[in-house]
């Protein structure tokens, strides 16, 4: 079995979010399961330079990108024990930044053809292209309008999984033919309400659709969660499935992890206490080993669930507890934490920005974590306080509601349901009241840290996914 992992991004090449963090974790899992997987991205100018002296050029052509025709250069790179591929256009991909640029239509409509032309160029035939989001969407579209008919394509399957349904790669009907060379006779494989819509060309063309988590893959069938395109995906439903990701567990393990005042395990939580103190110290709170301590690592936006702290954060600290924000995000939710900081600075710590060993230093220093989102596909930051003790407080919505359980029905967090913050407020203090329990508190902190949040979990329900897909082909 074969799989080619298509992705716009993966680390440790390029990465600007979770997708990078699944294209750089997924593959090696399948691989360690003895499923061959390899991955195919864009070669960006950000891509280190001792990165790029391992890489060999292993191929170069010529890619059709409607009307004209376009360089492309494929070098192979080995990390991990995973091939990776890198495709290399400096008109396209030697820029700043990875997205946001005016023609990033043209540049990935660049990318999904160029996965399908250098096929012939590589000494590997995959059974099923796995595309990730709508970089990648134009892949198995290609594929049904250009390349099934071709004896080395016919019996290559397709994969799609929609990582965040919010961004869906949206453009005008007028470069349908002179950026993406579609024919207007097959204009329905993209269009929807008068305008191309690439994400749902990958969920019209692909043999399977995934996302994140099971709980999201039932959400965007709701109007609610889908931005538009719950009505193709109800249609659609029986190829739809969710797979909740994992976490890199050797990365994030509080026994090794260099970026932690002090290591801890579940055999010798005293370094717990350590982080919390030196934690403490370093943000300006008081040093008071009793308050619980809450923390939050998180971009700040209405959809994250940062309305509801707006909402209830000074009521919270109105008690003997202590909150830690990290992030940024919207204006009027920076000056908030702001605020609350020069309110309580005893109490209330904000950094802004994102500052990836602080924020580890977090995860393993607070007592709980707070993640009230409105809507989340899957989510990492929960299952990573659970692997450095930090139990967790979340909104039942995607793979929040998959990942985290609450302590009533055996889990290792505290859950709400409702959109509300009375409710979350009422979640945090059930938190807080169990952190009072010196005998119960422990033994729920080692729940949270023996969870299995490994991609292993992950890999296996992939490789179960593939294996049925390839059993489909006659």
């Amino acid at each position: 079995m074969k799989i080619l992992f298509a992705a716009s991004e993966a680390w440790p090449f390029a990465g600007t979010g979770g997708l990078a963090d699944v294209a750089g974790a997924l593959p090696k899992a399948l691989r360690e399961r003895l499923v061959g997987c390899r991955v195919v991205m864009p070669l960006y100018e950000c891509v280190p330079q001792e990165l790029r002296e391992n890489m060999t050029l292993i191929a170069t052509l010529t890619v059709p990108v409607a009307w004209r025709r376009q360089y492309c250069g494929v070098f192979e790179a080995h990390v991990g024990g995973v091939i990776y591929y890198l495709l290399d256009n400096q008109y396209y991909f030697k820029r700043e930044g990875l997205y946001g640029h005016f023609d990033d239509a043209e540049r990935f409509a660049f990318f999904s053809r160029a996965v399908l032309e250098m096929i012939g160029h590589i000494d590997y035939l995959p059974d099923i292209i796995h595309s990730n989001d709508w970089q990648c969407a134009l892949i198995p579209v290609y594929h049904k309008l250009f390349y099934k008919d071709q004896p080395e394509f016919a019996k290559i399957r397709h994969v799609f999984t929609i990582h965040n349904i919010q961004y869906q790669g949206k453009y005008g009907m007028e470069i349908l033919g002179d950026v993406f060379g579609i024919p207007n006779k097959n204009k329905s494989l993209v269009e929807q309400d008068r305008y191309i819509n690439l994400m749902k060309g990958g969920i019209e063309a692909a043999d399977l659709v995934t996302t994140v988590s099971p709980t999201y893959a039932q959400e965007i069938m709701d109007p609610w969660f889908a931005h538009g395109l719950d009505g193709i995906l109800r249609m659609r439903s029986g190829k739809v499935r969710g797979i909740l990701n994992g976490i890199d567990t050797v990365s994030y393990n509080p026994a090794t992890d260099k970026e932690l005042f002090a290591s801890f395990s579940t055999e010798d939580m005293t370094g717990k206490a350590v982080n919390k103190k030196e934690l403490q110290k370093r943000l300006g709170l008081a040093e008071k080993p009793e308050a619980p301590l809450v923390a939050m690592v998180s971009r700040l936006v209405a959809h994250k669930g940062m309305d509801l702290v707006q909402y209830a954060l000074d009521e919270f600290l109105q008690g003997d507890v202590q909150v830690a924000v990290l992030g940024s995000g919207e204006w009027v939710y920076e000056q908030f934490f702001g605020e609350m900081k020069r309110k309580y600075p005893d109490k209330c710590a904000f950094v802004g920005g994102f500052i990836p060993e602080l924020a580890r230093k977090l995860y393993a220093g607070a007592d709980i974590f707070l993640m009230p989102s409105k809507s989340e596909p899957c989510g990492l930051s929960q299952m990573v306080a659970c692997r450095y003790g930090t139990v967790p407080v979340v909104r039942e919505t995607g793979g929040l509601k998959d990942s985290i359980a609450d302590v009533g029905d055996g889990g290792m967090g505290f859950t709400f349901k409702t959109y509300n913050a009375g409710d979350m407020l009422g979640a945090l203090r059930r938190a807080t009241g169990a952190y009072a329990d010196k005998a119960e508190w422990p033994v729920l902190v080692g729940r949270a840290m023996r969870t299995d949040f490994s991609w292993g979990r992950s890999a296996n329900e992939y490789k179960k996914l593939y294996r049925g897909l390839i059993g489909t082909v006659a």
